[in-house]
């Protein structure tokens, strides 16, 4: 903890987060904690920061991919998550392909026996929920496909199944789209010349999913490192609260329709408000079990987690019954 005075009201805890329309009352200080505040490091490529945190613990509390989490929790990371949901979307529209190189991929299913790229690693959030996808939605069989990876994994001790490879030293996946050599992207290949979406009107699919079944994966949350947990153990709800507290006045002003400047992102959320007259991003644990089970269960499917964990046991003990 970055402790810069003597008081304990004094306390500051250094964080890093990306600033987006949930936690921007905490930047802004709009929102502040009780008996403590954030000291906010701006790390330009959030995903940097998520490695500098799984490696080498450099913050007291850090924005996560929820898949990165999960992996470090079992690889015995000493950090812990609040369930503040930052990030959730839909990741049909992840996944490009160049028809002009293979004219044989026509649909999802196509990919079986082929090859396909995924930006950085194997346990990469988005790259779980669009082979989710594949899978449930188009029954791909995501065993016969070899994955090609682009980069390493945060957590250094993961080993990933024999059905994933690294792309060949100073490649580019971008490049491997262009040549032929990759069937289809997870997360790259938009910006290749004649690519296209695999799902065509991905929008249209992840909205008739969510409508369908429910389906709005979460990609962020927050974690907390284990020894500020064990010399402070409410801090994990004072967390909470605050995050949750910021998120409430975002939810507010998109039901006002008071965003200036609205991003894509904005936009989305506004939409599943609207389509579900619901609130686009709940926080805690009861509102989201079903969709954190569910990526449980995928990531134990595609040979990232070696089982399913109890969310009791990977979500701070004062925020197991907390939603905001």
């Amino acid at each position: 903890m970055a402790d810069t005075a003597g008081t304990a009201d004094d306390r500051r805890i250094l964080t890093v987060t990306r600033t987006q329309g949930d936690n921007e009352a905490l930047k802004t200080g709009e929102v502040k904690p009780q008996g403590w505040s954030f000291a906010f490091e701006e790390v330009p490529v959030l995903v940097h920061a998520f490695r500098r945190m799984v490696r080498g613990l450099e913050f007291d509390v850090s924005e996560m991919a929820l898949t990165t989490y999960l992996v470090a929790k079992e690889h015995g990371a000493r950090f812990t998550a609040v369930p503040a949901f930052l990030v959730r979307g839909f990741h049909h529209g992840a996944i490009h392909y160049n028809p002009a190189r293979r004219p044989s991929i026509r649909s999802p299913k196509d990919l079986e026996g082929h090859k396909v790229g995924v930006s950085r690693g194997y346990t990469v959030t988005t790259g779980v929920w669009a082979r989710a996808v594949l899978q449930e939605e188009y029954g791909v069989d995501l065993s016969t496909i070899t994955w090609v990876l682009s980069g390493d994994e945060h957590v250094a001790s993961y080993e990933p199944p024999s059905n994933v490879e690294s792309m060949p030293e100073g490649a580019t996946l971008e490049q491997l789209l262009a040549d032929g050599e990759l069937a289809a992207c997870i997360g790259a290949g938009a910006d290749v010349p004649g690519a296209a979406p695999l799902i065509p009107d991905a929008e249209e699919a992840g909205f008739a999913a969510l409508q369908t079944r429910g389906f709005y994966p979460i990609n962020h949350l927050v974690v907390v490192k284990d020894e500020l947990l064990r010399e402070r153990p409410e801090l994990g709800a004072e967390v909470f609260d605050a995050f949750a507290r910021a998120k409430r006045l975002y939810v507010d002003r998109l039901r006002a329709g008071a965003i200036e400047n609205p991003t894509a992102t904005d936009r989305m959320y506004a939409r599943v408000l609207e389509t579900t007259g619901e609130d686009p991003l709940p926080y805690g644990i009861a509102p989201n079990r079903a969709v954190l089970e569910t990526l449980m269960r995928h990531a134990v499917d595609q040979r990232i987690l070696r089982r399913p964990a109890a969310l009791e046991d990977v979500f701070a003990k004062t925020t197991l019954d907390v939603t905001g």
